[in-house]
């Protein structure tokens, strides 16, 4: 058998991980986990860095307000796109403050504003919360630009992990019933995208790879999901007429199979898609590029192919 490659600075990390193990993700531990998680991303996240415009803003929700993030490099903008960001941590864990200097170097890479959502949580608000918030959200924001001091004329619907899954299933919501502005690009981070069955990255990488088979199986307990349902496995759903889409994995991510999948099938519905996958690394690198650098010029190149999709589909309107 061929010895699967790891980079080193990804086994270091993996080598830190089982060295310093964290509780074991609970109901009862949850609680105290949720603000860890804050400050354990301060620590493997690079600084935030450099922006024009830092503003914590909210807007009425499904369930109540719904707090927003804008990240924006450029202090005034011309009309044009905004970025709407959804965070991972498998529906549980993460929030905006977990995801900071991920959402400052996508606005300061795409040169757009960004607006980070956070979407309510399980085990206290079970599926389809998060995706009723995410929807919600991008549906909001395309009417409410004054609000961000901007003028948004499209949108670009971006998350990673389980905010990819919510990526994905808002952009199948908003081609069937759309927005007031439309969607341009749907950019998701190594997605979530089938939970209705095991796929053989899973079986390979589900135990010692950063991303273990206990959390995914608490993160559905949790969730109490129907995998059936498209708004939980979008895979399952027909993807003619999606937005142009860009699809980054990593190799050796129990998800990484059904990333693949997703962005085959897309291609096969004729949307125009890219499928990049980061070799030799784990699940969540683009968050780790403090402790695993090399994870930075893979997020730095699928940041330059969004780019450009965008910058082709405005050429196009």
């Amino acid at each position: 058998m061929t010895e699967l490659f790891v980079r080193p600075d990804a086994r270091a990390f993996l080598d830190m991980l089982k060295a310093n193990p964290r509780p074991k993700m609970t109901p009862e531990t949850l609680p105290a986990m949720r603000p860890m998680a804050a400050a354990g991303m301060a620590m493997l996240e690079p600084p935030v860095g450099e922006l024009a415009v830092v503003r914590d803003l909210s807007m009425p929700g499904p369930a109540g307000e719904i707090a927003l993030r804008l990240f924006d490099a450029r202090a005034e903008r011309e009309p044009g796109p905004a970025v709407v960001f959804c965070h991972g941590g498998g529906f549980v864990i993460g929030c905006i403050d977990t995801h900071v200097s991920m959402c400052a170097e996508i606005a300061r890479q795409l040169d757009l504003p960004v607006i980070s959502v956070e979407y309510r949580l399980a085990p206290e608000n079970p599926w389809p919360a998060a995706p009723d918030d995410a929807e919600a959200a991008a549906r909001w924001i395309a009417e409410n630009g004054e609000a961000f001091g901007l003028s948004i004329t499209s949108l670009v619907l971006c998350g990673d992990s389980a905010g990819a899954n919510l990526t994905i299933v808002t952009a199948l919501a908003l081609r069937d019933r759309p927005a007031a502005v439309p969607v341009i690009l749907q950019f998701a981070i190594y997605p979530r995208t089938d939970s209705s069955k095991t796929y053989p990255s899973y079986e390979a990488f589900s135990d010692g790879y950063g991303l273990d088979a206990a959390d995914m199986a608490f993160y559905g307990e949790a969730m109490r999901v129907d995998n059936n349902h498209w708004r939980a496995s979008p895979l399952l759903a027909d993807q003619t007429g999606m937005p142009p889409t860009l699809v980054l994995t990593a190799s050796l991510d129990p998800l990484r199979d059904e990333g693949r999948a997703y962005a085959g099938k897309t291609i096969a519905a004729g949307v125009p898609t890219t499928y990049r996958e980061a070799e030799g690394t784990i699940h969540g690198f683009a968050g780790f590029r403090r402790a695993i650098p090399s994870g930075q010029a893979d997020f730095d190149a699928a940041l330059q192919i969004a780019r450009a999709m965008i910058q082709e589909r405005l050429a196009q309107a």
